[in-house]
């Protein structure tokens, strides 16, 4: 297997250390679960040339990154210790998650420019702690969870601990006044003690896009227990119609499950193959969750998403609709 990188804000010579802590106090927070993993080492390509040089996950939704978000829903959830599975081309996703450079909060404190500080500053919400890890290729969405191993393993809480996965192109839209898909995740978690996938239903026809699950039939399980898990089924053998989408909760075991998986085509570790593996141990639920998915990794689903937001703006919806109604392009 392809070792993974773990860099450090305190780099001067090329060595490698373990975490890159940007809070004040260095702490990871103590909630019920303390860490979640963003997997961002991939390459956007559906995206070229805009990805060329800037980071999918960088790219706005109205005005704020798909990575800002993703941070900003698993604060919500209590969480404070963030872990980019990154790649060494994509260290913009590192700086935008970095304090803000002085020289740009100076000038906009000489203008008294109160709105964009504040915009400004929330990139990096206070108390973040970030660890980056670059993986070095391409190889599944697993081998990506896998290359955090060694990061949650020297945390206080170590490798067992139970922890979250975000995919940030998983632009989750909860609804108005809600923490979140993830939140409710970690809900449940300190309610059951279950771990969770975040699914939603998906036309038959598309189940060979996503892994698919098969549920339990027992009526005292809310909400129901996985008791398959399929990648990519061909329509006709998708065990239903529930996909997962890019929120987990999983336990530490899952990197030893990982750790077996036999690589698939290219090499690559799928993380079904191991959520698959822990299913008869552990009770791992389908989350139904609340909100709009929006698929970000795709043009029409980040289209979708900026024109959703931008038509709830104050400062946007009025003229965009105007302009919408009058223009003759609808």
């Amino acid at each position: 297997m392809v070792p993974a990188l773990l860099v450090s804000c305190n780099l001067t010579d090329g060595l490698l250390a373990l975490a890159w802590a940007l809070s004040t106090d260095c702490r990871v927070s103590t909630t019920l679960i303390s860490t979640v993993v963003l997997p961002v080492a991939g390459l956007g390509t559906r995206f070229l040339p805009a990805t060329k040089s800037v980071p999918k996950e960088l790219l706005p939704v109205v005005d704020k990154p798909l990575v800002q978000y993703a941070v900003e829903e698993a604060f919500r959830a209590g969480i404070r210790h963030v872990v980019l599975v990154s790649s060494p081309v994509k260290q913009a996703l590192e700086r935008h998650l970095q304090p803000a450079d002085p020289g740009l909060v100076a000038e906009l404190e000489a203008k008294n420019k109160q709105d964009l500080l504040a915009a400004l500053r929330s990139a990096t919400p206070e108390g973040l702690t970030l660890s980056v890890v670059y993986q070095q290729q391409a190889l599944g969405l697993g081998h990506a969870v896998l290359c955090a191993r060694e990061v949650l393993a020297a945390t206080p809480e170590g490798e067992k601990q139970t922890f979250a996965v975000m995919l940030p192109d998983d632009f989750i839209d909860a609804p108005q006044g809600e923490a979140g898909c993830l939140a409710d995740m970690v809900a449940l978690h300190g309610r059951t003690g279950a771990w969770s996938l975040a699914v939603e239903e998906v036309p038959r026809e598309q189940t060979d896009k996503y892994g698919v699950v098969s549920l339990t039939q027992n009526a005292a399980d809310d909400p129901a227990r996985m008791v398959a898990m399929v990648e990519k089924p061909k329509p006709a053998d998708a065990p239903s119609n529930l996909a997962v989408v890019g929120r987990y909760v999983l336990p530490g075991d899952i990197f030893a499950a990982l750790a077996e998986v036999k690589p698939g085509a290219g090499g690559e570790i799928q993380l079904t193959d191991g959520i698959a593996a822990l299913l008869a141990s552990h009770d791992i639920r389908a989350h139904r969750f609340t909100g709009v998915r929006y698929d970000c990794g795709s043009k029409l689903g980040h289209m979708k998403a900026n024109m959703a937001l931008a038509l709830r703006d104050p400062q946007l919806a009025g003229s965009l609709k105007s302009w919408l109604n009058g223009s003759g392009l609808l």
